[in-house]
């Protein structure tokens, strides 16, 4: 059974920093398919978005939102994908979640929680 499980969230204050780890069991990093990765976040009242994503290789790409403060990062023999969040902001603020590119719907985990707030 395949499962990412999101963790490293919390409150900051505006400008502050976070890192966010994914870690990912079962099969999905499986020497025949590593799948792109992405970070994703849902603030409430909105809908999903596409934060940051990188391929096997590691090249990236990110949101307008976050380009030049967000960095993600990922370490295929550990199964681990990260979001480093740096200069974050008051709309920042959101659950962020770890799945692959597109998404699988079975693989929505709790997500990690992140408050911005002075």
């Amino acid at each position: 059974q395949v499962q990412l499980v999101e963790s490293g969230g919390g409150l900051v204050q505006p400008g502050g920093s976070l890192r966010l780890s994914c870690a990912a069991s079962g099969s999905i990093f499986s020497i025949f398919s590593i799948p792109v990765m992405g970070w994703y976040r849902q603030a409430p009242g909105k809908q999903r978005e596409l934060v940051a994503g990188i391929t096997p290789g590691g090249s990236t790409n990110y949101a307008d939102s976050v380009k030049g403060r967000f960095t993600i990062s990922r370490d295929n023999a550990k199964k681990m994908v990260y979001l480093q969040m740096n200069s974050l902001r008051p709309e920042d603020t959101a659950v962020y979640y770890c799945n692959t590119r597109p998404s699988r719907e079975s693989l929505w985990g709790q997500g990690t929680q992140v408050t911005v707030s002075s």
